[in-house]
Formats: C-alpha cells, structure tokens, sequence
C-alpha cells in the first residue's frame, strides 16, 4: 500500500491529486520551483522540496532532481500529473529504478504511445515526409507533450520553416523534446475522445466519449461528456478503437485516445498517457474518482469487468489570465479573490492573493457543472462563471459565458473553428453601462470624512462630481451632484450608496452593485474598471512604428541580421517572446526599414516595453 506520494507537477492537478490523497489517508510531497515556493500546491502538501531554479527546463523537467526529491521525502510513490514530464519514458524508468511506485502506464506503453509519430505508426498511419502546396493546410505538431504547445497551423508554403522552427523550440521549453512532425491539418472537425482505464488484470474501461472542439491555440478551453450528437455507431466505434489502442501496448492506468470526426468519420489523433485536464467531466458522468483508480491500480487493484454506468452530462470550462480580444495574451498580476458559486466544482491551483507569473500556463481554474440534462450542465455552468468573483488580472470569463449561451454551441453544432468565426463578437466591449457609476459612488464614500461629504448639501446648486474609468479599451466618464435629498445621478436614483455596495433603482428597477477595490483596480459586479486620474499627465509619444512587448516575457530570439538599418517586409518576423510557455512573434507591422533594436536575446521585458521601430517605406 502506498504511504506517501509525492506529485511531479504543479499548480491546480497538483492540488487536485493531493485532495484524493488525503481522503486516502496518503501522506503528500510537494515539489516546487522558485518562483512557486509560495504556490497553493506546496501549501496544500505535507512537505515540499524545493526544486533551484524557475524555468521548466531546471525544475519540472529534471526528472534526476524530481527522483532525489521523492527519496529524501521518504516517498514510495510518484504521481507525474499531466505536461512536464507526464509521458516521458526515461522519468517513468528512473522512477521505478529508485524503487517507488510509478502512478501510470509502463514506459514502453508511454514509449510507444507519447510519441505521436510512433503511435500513428502503430495505428497504421504516417506523417508527411514532404509538404507540397495541394498538402495545404498543414499542422505542425510536437511529437511529445500536449496541451497545445509546439503547434502551429501552415497555410503558405513560405510559412513553413518559421512554424518548423518555433514548434520545436515551444516543445523543448515545454516537454524537454524538440521533435515535431508534420501532418494534415483537418479544418472545422469535431474534437472527440475517450477515456480509458486498464489495470494489470487485462481489464479495459472505456468510460465515454467527451467533445473539446473548443479550442483557442489548440488548447482545449470547453470541454463535455458525453460528446453530444455523436450517433450510435460512431461512438461505438470510437470506444472499440480506445480500446483496442489501449491493449496494443498493455496500456495500464488512465489514459485518452483522441480523435478528430468529420463527415462521420473518425480520424486518429492521439493517445495521451496521462490524466488529461478535462478528466473531471469524466469523473461527474461516471461517479468515479479517476486519481483514486489510478492508485488502486497501481497498487495492483483489480477493476470490475465493466465500468459503472454513465449518468447525465457535464461541462467544463477552463479559466485562463488572458485577454481573448488582444490575440490571447497572457496576463500577470495578483489574483486577489477567486470563488465561484455552490453546485459547480472549481479546481484550482490559486488562492487569495497569489501571484500569476510569467514561467507557466496561464490557466487559473476549472470550473465544472454536472446535471441530467446538457442544457441543464450548459445554463448551470454559464450562470456560475456569470456569478463568479474573479478578482485580478483580465480573464477569458466574459467569453466562456458568452461561448456557452451561444447559439452553435447550445445546439450542438460546435467544431474546432468556433473561435475563428465567432471571436470578434464574443469578446467585443460589453461593460455594464452603470457600472462606472457605481464604482464612482462607492469611492466618493471612501476615506476620512468621506459620510459627511457624501450626504452633505448646501442652499446652493452643486457642482456635478466627475470621475473617470477606463473598461474594455474604452473611457467612461460619469457625473454625480449633491442635493437637499440625497444624491442624483444621471437620471437614476441612489438608494444606497457605501465602500463595497451601491444600490441604485433605475427604470423602476433596483439593481444591487458589488464593489472591490484594488489600487486603481474597481471590481463591480462582473465588470473590471481602471480609475483614471481627474487630470491626466501628458502621454508619453511613442515614435509611429513601435513594437510594444504585449506580455512579460523573455525575448528568446532576434531575427537573424536584425539591426537598425535593416529592410524588412510586413508580417516578417523580428523577434520572439515566451511567456508562459508559449512562444509569440513579433512581426513587423509594414513594409520598411528598422530605425531602433531595443532588446537583445534572454532580456525579461514588461508589458509596453519598447522592442524595436520599424518606420514605415
């Protein structure tokens, strides 16, 4: 039986398989970078050790470091989570070499398997050697990982080598391996897989299917089981081929075959030989703890001969620090207050007042609704992101709301393109238009005095109050006057008006508004404001042609040859940035020449940092 379990990963399925633990009575060791010595997953443990360092590369992908920890916690066994080192052999063996407990498949099964190169070869398939103009659109792809590092999407030939280029250097941050591969790329299919469960006893679960055509980036960002509209035959036929996937390599553990279906077909993807992040939908349909049958199994615990049966429909949506409107940019800051309502479940990797840094993915949360019905989980999990407290930097929430109410999506007709077609109206400006109002009557009864001049009047008309907010890229400038009774404001009235609530009545109406404040931060409601100053200081001019850093990050890469002087053309790459491991492009934004290189390789720059000025022909 194992004793102590120490997990190989970090933030929230670290958390979320230090909770199965405890209920397991497992004692739990933490691991943790640097920049994570502070982290809720090493909070939440027994123990931490503490890995030097903060890149992946000299932490979480040193499985030598990794195996020392587990032995002078006093480990017996090691849980890998899911990225990092999750579907690397050699970890696997140097796990089992120091004689712990390897809670996963065997390392030939992840051998053949984590590659995907080797496991389209043992499903019969190849990828492609040469890639002509009628091969278009093709996808470059990351043999190891997932998560949607180390891809990109090739339209133009001449794209090619860039995209070969970047894939491998986002799959060596992110996996410890660089190799990628080529392949056709599938455009508008639907994303479906199954999860698999096998123990040592040739006993195979195949526990449904769930759809992940939500993607941004290749990354799944809404997820479902079971995958919705699919019919009798095709599921069937994807659990036949999971399963006979699974047995090919003695697969044991969880684990997810994934597949693209267009046209009613299905198309072999990938098996994961790993829990995946969107294992928890699987657990709410099915009523299993899938971190718990890992353990039994690799405690050599046998399955039943069939998996439990299936039970209404659930949905999860993944909270990410980043801003959908600004081509998914990471955000940093402090997460100062993150809750959602009851009746949903949240994972998480956060707590009050952590820090989102720039080392690692930017996802925050898992927010997951269970209920017999699809458009019951849908309305349930769309009204708790709606209710939710999400305190700090700007996140995807107003789009996972948005995403799920939206008409393709509530009728099942999703695929991996919604994001292309839907994005502009998904994430175009909608801030509540009182909120600006309210949070200016909350600060105005902010502060020393502050009652007293609120409810203060003279026998002389006031002056309006003014106050500015910026929301969404926009400016809101709202006014407030003093009377014999009470305050008016724009034609609404106040009934009550404190630090951290405001009531105003409008059109008969009254609507209660929240207020949380952080520096110039103001959250109300759902809406995020920025208070500006009443006078603002003369803007600093940038010279036409900047290229402002739109993250923090590291500049990993310039552009060979690149120097003041030199020629470029529009859309040509100058500069890479990575930050949280993904890697971004800094193209340059016309044709012209280079008037100022203001960075150099392996410099950590801020957001707005100047990077270089292409001044246009």
């Amino acid at each position: 039986m194992i004793g102590t379990l120490l997990v190989a990963n970090r933030g929230e399925i670290a958390c979320r398989v230090f909770r199965t633990c405890r209920e397991a009575g497992i004692r739990t060791v933490a691991v943790h970078s640097d920049a994570d010595e502070n982290a809720l997953h090493t909070r939440v443990a027994d123990s931490a050790v503490r890995l030097p360092g903060s890149a992946p590369a000299d932490t979480y992908l040193r499985a030598d470091l990794i195996v020392k920890a587990a032995v002078a916690a006093g480990a017996d066994a090691v849980h890998p989570g899911y990225g990092f080192l999750s579907e690397n052999a050699d970890f696997a063996r140097a796990v089992l070499a120091a004689g712990l407990v390897w809670i996963g498949p065997p390392p030939e099964a992840i051998e053949a398997m984590a590659s995907k190169t080797r496991a389209k070869q043992l499903m019969g398939l190849a990828p492609l050697e040469e890639v002509r103009e009628s091969d278009l659109p093709v996808l470059v792809k990351a043999a190891a990982g997932g998560g949607g590092r180390g891809m990109r999407v090739v339209r133009r030939l001449e794209e090619l080598d860039t995209a070969l280029e970047g894939a491998r250097a986002e799959a060596a941050s992110a996996f410890g391996d660089g190799e990628v591969f080529v392949e056709p790329y599938v455009e508008n299919g639907r994303h479906v897989e199954v999860q698999v469960l096998a123990d040592t006893h040739g006993t195979v679960w195949a526990l449904g299917t769930r759809d992940c055509s939500l993607q941004r980036r290749h990354q799944k960002v809404i997820e479902e089981a079971p995958a919705p509209g699919l019919s009798a035959a095709l599921d069937d036929e994807l659990r036949t081929l999971a399963v006979r996937a699974a047995r090919a390599v003695a697969y044991v553990g969880a684990g997810t075959v994934e597949f693209l279906v267009a046209d009613g077909r299905a198309h072999f993807l990938e098996m994961n030989t790993r829990l995946q992040v969107e294992h928890p939908v699987t657990e709410a349909v099915f009523g299993v703890d899938l971190v718990a049958e890992q353990i039994r199994v690799a405690e050599g615990g046998a399955l039943a001969p069939e998996p439990p049966p299936a039970r209404g429909h659930a949905i999860e949506a993944r909270l990410y620090a980043e801003d959908p409107a600004t081509d998914w940019t990471p955000q940093t800051g402090t997460l100062h207050r993150l809750a959602v309502p009851g009746g949903v479940r949240l994972d998480t990797g956060y707590g009050d007042g952590d820090e989102i840094g720039v080392h690692y993915d930017p996802m925050l949360a898992k927010v997951v609704a269970h209920a017999p019905t699809r458009a019951e989980a849908v309305r349930r999990l769309a009204g708790a992101l709606e209710r939710a407290t999400v305190h700090g930097p700007v996140t995807n929430r107003d789009l996972l709301v948005r995403s799920l109410r939206h008409e393709e999506f509530t009728s099942a007709r999703m695929d991996t393109g919604f994001y292309d077609r839907h994005l502009p109206g998904l994430t175009a400006a909608a801030a509540d238009p009182h909120a600006p109002l309210a949070a200016a009557l909350a600060d105005a009864h902010t502060g020393p005095g502050a009652r007293s001049r609120f409810g203060g009047w003279r026998n002389l008309p006031s002056q309006p109050q003014t106050k500015r907010y910026a929301a969404g890229g926009e400016e809101h400038e709202v006014h407030y006057r003093h009377t014999r009774t009470g305050v008016t404001a724009e034609g609404v009235q106040v009934v009550h008006a404190d630090p951290a609530l405001v009531v105003l009545e409008i059109d008969g109406v009254r609507r209660r508004f929240e207020i949380a404040r952080y520096g110039d931060q103001v959250h109300v409601n759902g809406t995020t404001l920025t208070a500006l100053p009443r006078f603002p200081d003369p803007v600093t001019q940038r010279a036409p042609g900047s290229l402002l850093a739109p993250m923090p990050g590291t500049v990993v890469k310039l552009a060979e040859g690149l120097i003041t002087g030199s020629s470029v053309q529009a859309g040509e790459p100058l500069l890479w940035l990575e930050a949280m491991k993904m890697q971004h492009v800094i193209s340059a934004p016309a044709t012209g020449t280079v008037t100022a290189v203001q960075v150099t390789t392996g410099q950590q720059v801020q957001v707005g940092t100047l990077l270089a000025v292409v001044q246009e022909l």
